[in-house]
């Protein structure tokens, strides 16, 4: 019988203390790096130099390296690119550790070798524990996602075998039916006994794979949000290579896609995803994908060659879940396609119904994987699928999306090496009505005005870093780590806008925001959730507990910057919840 996947279980195999290799040739060095470092609880190695680094790194893999850039013989840059060129520690990240200031070509060869950052002497102790903590952290994340992923494949194969052996017993007893009838009806009631079991057991590792797929996208959020504030950082004080920063921001993006790729997956199959259908037309939604993929497809160089109707093709649709499903496709387009390649969309009517096809000529498609890429967690097995895939989530997602609007997805190749064919056909929609030109939308901006703003996370990297962010944009700010400290603070500083984290330990922002609107002279307070929770219920939550806005972990710099420049009233009156 096949064991339920326990999560539980793959939490804790994965939470012992993971490896961090310090590289150094001054032994005072290495005592203090240890004296920083030893509070996280993770198990620290030393080495003396690069030639003995690389004799550690055969006999243990580790989750990280902190590396001396100026050491006799093999320097920190040597070292780092021969581990960076053996395929076992690829992606070991490697910070750099000196004692000289860099320039900005020797920053640009670290990074080219496989560096994630760099930190100065002397040390400071926060920033390289924080450092070394989202390091550490993320290792752990990858290996609890790989362990979950084999307990999956363990409990796929024994489902197999369980339904082999069961085909065995009644292919048996169908051999032997002929003897008695009471025979006969003993076997056919077991197998449907048996049947219902192994469909509840599917059913069962189904859900505990949505519910595993939901927490792990929130759990990502958290550390994401700090990484995100700090990029807003660096993008308002211009303190890094514009080029350098966009790629950053590139990347992180990719990740925060992905992890709502992750909780759309999540909902739909625990049908708890709601369309907003409203009149639109195929062109605003194309136009929508295109702006939401052009960095990708910018990025590889590639020709984008749009082929609309004159005439408006009307749908009744959810516009933003239309465009996310060809967003994802040009992205894959993109993505599978040689540098500088062609992509086209076409859209066509055929009866009552709109095709819009997305032609690549990249890597192409074998028959057997024209339906199986559509399935989670597939990816096209291909030298350039190993250096581009990604979790094989996207095409899912899109088919979903699709036949929840009534429509269908297909694929069509000629063959690997010769492109394929993505086509999306969708139900038309009647033409709307003459409708009243809208009002123009007040101005809700005012640059000139500073804020009072006072900004609450347990996650103090998360609380640094957003404060750090909108001080930078010219406003008065306040930290807090302890929600205990907020009624107190709050008092005397009278903010006008709070940040405010909704899941602290001992108070929780639930809690703290009807208190908050308690202290005399904060009746018009905004008060913003900052969360990695977005599901509709959790917009509910805040919505109910009296919060103005809810921002998704990580918070963009634009939607920080709109709430801090609106007039107080402006989020008060549209009671507006964003993600």
């Amino acid at each position: 019988m096949a064991a339920p996947l326990n999560v539980a279980a793959t939490a804790d195999a994965t939470s012992a203390p993971v490896r961090i290799l310090l590289v150094d040739d001054q032994p005072g060095r290495l005592l203090t790096y240890r004296a920083i470092l030893e509070p996280l609880g993770e198990h620290l190695v030393d080495a003396s130099s690069g030639v003995e680094a690389l004799g550690r790194l055969m006999e243990e893999d580790y989750a990280l390296i902190l590396l001396d850039v100026n050491m006799p013989g093999m320097d920190g840059f040597e070292t780092a690119s021969m581990i960076h060129q053996h395929p076992r520690f690829e992606n070991t990240p490697i910070i750099f550790v000196t004692a000289v200031n860099v320039t900005d070509m020797d920053r640009l060869r670290g990074y080219k070798i496989g560096a994630v950052d760099y930190v100065m002497v002397p040390v400071i102790p926060e920033i390289l524990r924080s450092k070394v903590m989202v390091l550490a952290e993320l290792h752990r994340k990858r290996l609890e996602l790989e362990a979950a992923n084999a307990q999956l494949a363990a409990a796929n194969l024994a489902l197999h075998t369980e339904k082999a052996r069961e085909l065995a017993v009644l292919n048996e007893s169908l051999r032997n039916a002929n003897e008695t009838l009471e025979i006969q009806n003993r076997v056919l009631q077991e197998e449907v006994a048996e049947r219902t079991r192994v469909e509840q057991l599917l059913r069962g590792v189904g859900r505990r794979k949505d519910e595993f797929l939901a927490t792990l996208a929130h759990e990502l959020r958290n550390p994401l949000a700090p990484l995100q504030n700090a990029l807003g950082v660096l993008r308002i004080s211009k303190a890094v290579d514009p080029e350098l920063l966009a790629l950053m921001e590139r990347q992180l993006a990719l990740m925060v896609r992905l992890i709502d790729d992750l909780l759309d997956i999540a909902r739909i199959s625990q049908a708890k995803l709601t369309l907003r259908r409203q009149p639109t037309t195929l062109r605003e939604i194309v136009e929508s994908a295109v702006e939401t993929a052009r960095p990708v497809i910018e990025q590889g160089g590639h020709e984008l060659v749009l082929d609309l109707p004159a005439q408006p093709v009307h749908l009744v649709a959810d516009q933003a879940r239309l465009s996310q499903v060809f967003a994802n496709l040009l992205n894959n387009a993109a993505k599978y396609s040689e540098a500088c390649g062609r992509i086209e969309l076409r859209v066509r009517v055929q009866g009552d119904r709109a095709e819009v096809e997305v032609i690549d000529a990249g890597i192409g498609l074998d028959p057997s994987q024209a339906e199986r890429i559509f399935e989670m967690f597939s990816q096209v097995e291909t030298s350039v699928d190993r250096t581009h895939g990604g979790l094989g989530i996207g095409l899912t997602l899109v088919r979903r999306l699709a036949e929840l609007h009534g429509g269908d997805v297909s694929v069509s190749s000629d063959g690997i090496g010769r492109g394929a064919t993505f086509t999306v056909a969708l139900p038309l929609g009647t033409s709307p009505g003459a409708q009243a030109p809208a009002a123009a939308a007040p101005d809700a901006f005012s640059d000139e005005v500073r804020r009072r703003v006072l900004v609450v996370d347990d996650n103090r990297d998360a609380a640094d870093t957003l404060a750090m962010m909108v001080e930078l944009l010219g406003h008065d700010v306040r930290r807090l780590y302890d929600p205990h400290l907020v009624l107190e603070e709050a008092a005397t500083f009278a903010p006008e806008i709070v940040f405010l984290d909704v899941g602290m330990p001992g108070l929780s922002g639930y809690e703290l925001a009807p208190q908050l609107r308690s202290v005399a002279g904060l009746d018009d307070v905004r008060i913003v959730a900052v969360t990695g929770w977005g599901q509709p219920e959790d917009r509910r939550r805040t919505r109910e507990a009296g919060f103005d806005e809810h921002l998704v972990k990580p918070p963009m710099l634009d939607a920080i910057q709109r709430l801090c420049n609106a007039p107080a009233q402006a989020c008060r009156s549209e009671g507006s919840h964003h993600g």
